[in-house]
């Protein structure tokens, strides 16, 4: 392996711990103990309780973000094995034991886009994708 491509997954192995921990506290914080259809409701008055679902929602997005698109095409080339499409490069991931299952990567990738979209405007919806995300 070459030391650039060395230095770069080693860089994005720093990252995606560190995005881990603060997805984590996020966690802990916006589900404390759970997240209910009231506290959704509480959204647009409580800024406070906003900033930390968006936090919560960011850092999920991110880490599925440099996982997926990033982490897992680099080292797939690090193995010499070829890159292709997104969905390519996870079933591969999952055949060599790195990904425990694609479906539950797809269902998360799902969750995610109803998380950050902004045309969220059931609040159910917006409960239920951070519940099933935590």
């Amino acid at each position: 392996m070459n030391e650039n491509l060395k230095a770069r997954l080693t860089f994005l192995i720093r990252v995606v711990r560190k995005e881990i921990n603060h997805l984590l506290v996020s966690q802990r914080v916006v589900f404390n103990p759970n997240f209910t259809i009231e506290e959704a409701q509480r959204l647009e008055a409580d800024a406070d309780l906003s900033i930390k679902v968006d936090a919560f929602s960011s850092r999920f997005a991110r880490l599925q973000h440099t996982v997926g698109d990033k982490l897992i095409p680099l080292w797939l080339s690090a193995l010499n094995e070829p890159v292709g499409a997104a969905i390519d490069n996870l079933n591969k991931a999952e055949r060599l034991g790195v990904l425990s299952s694609v479906e539950n990567w797809l269902t998360a990738r799902s969750l995610r886009n109803l998380m950050v979209h902004e045309y969220i405007e059931s609040l159910q919806v917006l409960t239920d994708a951070l519940t099933h995300a935590n």
